[in-house]
Order: structure tokens, then sequence, then C-alpha cells
């Protein structure tokens, strides 16, 4: 079972540590491909049990360095410099493999143990530059809702922290798994690590039909050999005006949505029924299995193949 550790200190931010509680300290299993969960552990700084999870199982930070993952939830302190000790913690954690994740400003606490330093991370847009400046050795993205820079990953605030973590169950046990939790957390759909932290005001008029009623329009029919055109049409704009209403609203350029939205449909084709990979790019969208295995690769560094024998939940011809 993968051991999740839910790193907890005196200027721990309650809002993202439930969160993390919710999706890793929640028995769902029913869940899983494989029958699988997570094995949370809240540390502290003398292993007493956190007020807010009277049920979790508590330890202290040496405990941090045995766990598969680690989570680092927000912190109210951006200038003090963190507990040594939690520091150490984290780096030795990363020394031996650990997945290491903060939600929010928790990068804040990720950078003051080197754990940045040469990377891309992102936390909430008022602190990104607070952060730049505090810590001129990471790459701060200001605009994205979370960063996945090898085993290294950080999110933006508040809802974001979700994202990230739905992510995290998308990795591990599959897409099936990740739309199943957000169905029962009653959230929003998937939301890819690159899209805008906020929605921006909109670049001129708003069409008739709107875009999201466009984009769920779009949604119900993957299968079709849609264009950006067509969704342009669909939006009552101009293609121009689409692709620049996409991506200060959602972050993402028409033909890049609809890549992402194929591609999940695909994992969940995949993960769900025995089509072929040949059927299942039919049906998503992508046209033949060649496209289908480019795209997929190019995304998730797997063949649908590999992804299948992972996620499958059911006997299926390769």
């Amino acid at each position: 079972m993968h051991r999740v550790a839910i790193a907890v200190h005196e200027h721990t931010m309650l809002l993202e540590l439930a969160i993390a509680a919710e999706v890793f300290g929640v028995d769902r299993r029913e869940l899983s491909p494989d029958g699988s969960w997570y094995d949370l552990t809240v540390c502290t700084p003398d292993g007493s049990p956190a007020p807010w999870l009277p049920g979790a199982t508590a330890r202290d930070l040496a405990a941090l360095p045995g766990a598969d993952t680690v989570v680092v939830p927000s912190t109210s302190d951006l200038e003090s410099p963190p507990d040594p000790a939690l520091l150490s913690a984290l780096t030795d954690a990363h020394d031996r493999g650990a997945r290491i994740v903060s939600l929010c400003t928790g990068a804040f606490v990720l950078a003051a143990a080197g754990l940045l330093d040469g990377r891309a991370a992102t936390t909430h847009w008022m602190h990104a530059e607070q952060l730049a400046r505090l810590h001129p050795r990471v790459t701060v993205r200001a605009n994205v809702l979370y960063v996945a820079d090898g085993r290294v990953l950080t999110s933006a605030g508040k809802t974001a922290a979700l994202d990230l973590c739905v992510h995290l169950v998308r990795t591990d046990h599959g897409a099936a798994a990740a739309n199943g939790l957000v169905r029962t957390l009653v959230g929003p759909g998937h939301r890819p690590s690159g899209q805008a932290q906020f929605i921006a005001p909109p670049s001129g008029p708003r069409s008739p039909h709107g875009l999201a009623t466009a984009l769920e329009w779009a949604r119900a029919r993957l299968g079709e050999p849609l264009t950006v055109e067509d969704l342009a049409r669909a939006a009552g704009l101009s293609s121009r005006h689409l692709a620049r209403r996409m991506q200060a609203e959602i972050g993402v350029r028409p033909l890049e949505w609809l890549h992402q939205q194929r591609l999940a449909v695909a994992q969940e084709l995949l993960e769900r029924t025995d089509a072929t990979v040949e059927q299942v790019a039919t049906r998503c969208g992508l046209g033949s299995a060649t496209a289908l295995r480019r795209h997929f690769r190019r995304a998730l560094g797997v063949s649908p193949t590999v992804y299948r024998a992972t996620f499958g939940q059911v006997g299926s011809p390769r």
C-alpha cells in the first residue's frame, strides 16, 4: 500500500491539510483497479496527534523519510525559516526516493529545504513574486494550477491543491479512480496542470452560447472529426477570438484542449472496456491506433498497451 505522510507544523493551514487528508486518508479502495488505496500518517514535530485529524495515525517528523509520498500543506508564515528538523526530514525523504508534494504556500517550505533549486514550481499567484524573490534559484510559474518536476510537485492555492491531489490519484490508480474520486467529492472534472490559476476577464463580449456551453457540446462529440473551426462556430466566435478566449479563461488553446479531452476519454476506455486500441482511437476521435500511440506516449510517457496493463479493470485484447 502506498504510504503518504502529511508534514504538519505550527504554521500549517487547515484547508489544504483537510484536502490531503480527505483524498489520502479516506479508504476508497473500491475506486482502484487493484483494490489498493493509501496508508496515511500525519507527522507532527513531537509525534502528537493533530487536533484537527483525531483519527489519523500520528508520528513525529522522523517518520517522513519512510513515506512514498510526503505532502506539505500551506503555511501561514512565508518569511521565517521553517523548523530545521522539518527541512532535514524533507531532504532525507527526497534523497531516499520519496515523491515530495507541496500545496499552495507549502512551496515556501520546499524552497527553504532546497528541494526547488533549479526546478520549476508554483504557489498561490498572490505569493508567487515573493517566492521568486526569496528563492531566486526557483523558476516560479505563477499562472498554472500545478507543476510536476520529476518527483517534486507543487500546486497553486485552495482548489488547485485538490487538482494536484487528484492528479496524484490519476497517476497512481488511473483515470477512472480519479474521476470516481471527483464525483464522490462533487468536484470539478480533471483540470490539467497548465490551466490558468484563475479566470481572467474575457477578451471581448461573450457569445450568446457561451464558451462553457460550446465546450460541453464538443465533449459530447469527441468521437467525431471536430476541428477548431467547429468549436468556434459552436461558441459563436471566430477561430482567432476563440483561441484568445480559451487562452485567457482556461489557459490552453483550442487544439490542445481537444487533445486533452480525447486523451482523457482514451484513458477511461482503456481502463474500463475491452475495446482494442484501434477502436479506442476511433471512439475518442484520434482516428487511428498510430495517432493514439503517438499522442499517448507524448502526453503520458507510456503506450496505450502499457497503460491498460497497469490500470485496466477488464481482460482485454492488446
